[in-house]
């Protein structure tokens, strides 16, 4: 597996705004402060998302790219992208392959972090629908049509965007993680970009104590030292 200093760039592919701030902001910004670059692409707008029943339907998709582009911020990465599939209703296309192959050629990434597409019924909110289809066409994205300068031809031929392979995967939810993170020193960035989604979190009481309990009990998973906070995946070369 690649250690942090040969990585030079990643892509997280995630369906929702939010969704990479609950599962991976810590790590994120660990890996920034250390020099990667790191591109977030959001498959949807997350337009079936938010609580508050007084704001149009129609103004839910610019709120919810402009408080991801501010979460990113607060993590240290500049580049986030946005695909504009309808939310809640993702599956897995063609077509979605093609456009997360896409953006994959265009980074270039050494590493890139997805959804698990696995249903976990031990924890179903974390099973979203959409979850499981943007993790399943990241992972078929990465391996076989990314590579293969035969996939989605017209990638190459009219946009110029050459065969580019992924090294690992990391994936949010995994069955078997086996990749820990510290994210201790980062959480308080953690929170200020969870914070940043205030249609999603603002009328969520108590979310930093239940965040410390999970991370808590990855840390403890991990072997790490009480008081420690770990964000954890499962990684897996891609061969």
């Amino acid at each position: 597996m690649l250690d942090d200093h040969d990585v030079r760039r990643v892509l997280t592919v995630t369906a929702h705004p939010d969704d990479i701030d609950f599962g991976a902001a810590g790590t994120i910004a660990s890996w920034t402060n250390a020099g990667i670059e790191v591109t977030y692409l959001i498959v949807t707008d997350g337009d079936s998302g938010g609580f508050d029943r007084e704001v149009p339907r129609e103004e839910i998709p610019d709120i919810r790219r402009a408080e991801q582009t501010a979460a990113a911020k607060c993590v240290g990465v500049d580049d986030v992208r946005f695909l504009g599939y309808p939310d809640g209703r993702l599956t897995v296309t063609f077509e979605l392959r093609r456009d997360i192959s896409r953006v994959i050629r265009q980074v270039r990434p050494d590493r890139i972090l997805v959804h698990s597409p696995e249903r976990n019924y031990a924890r179903l909110p974390a099973s979203h629908p959409d979850h499981l289809a943007a993790g399943e066409a990241a992972i078929c994205a990465v391996y076989p049509d990314a590579r293969n300068p035969f996939a989605h031809p017209e990638l190459l031929r009219d946009e110029g965007l050459d065969a580019w392979t992924v090294r690992e995967v990391w994936i949010q939810g995994g069955r078997e993680p086996n990749r820990y993170v510290d994210v201790t020193d980062t959480f308080d960035r953690k929170m200020a970009a969870l914070r940043a989604h205030v249609s999603q979190t603002a009328h969520m009481d108590g979310l930093e104590d239940r965040l410390r309990g999970w991370l808590g009990e990855n840390a403890h998973r991990a072997g790490m030292p009480d008081g420690r906070l770990a964000e954890m995946f499962q990684a897996v070369e891609t061969g």
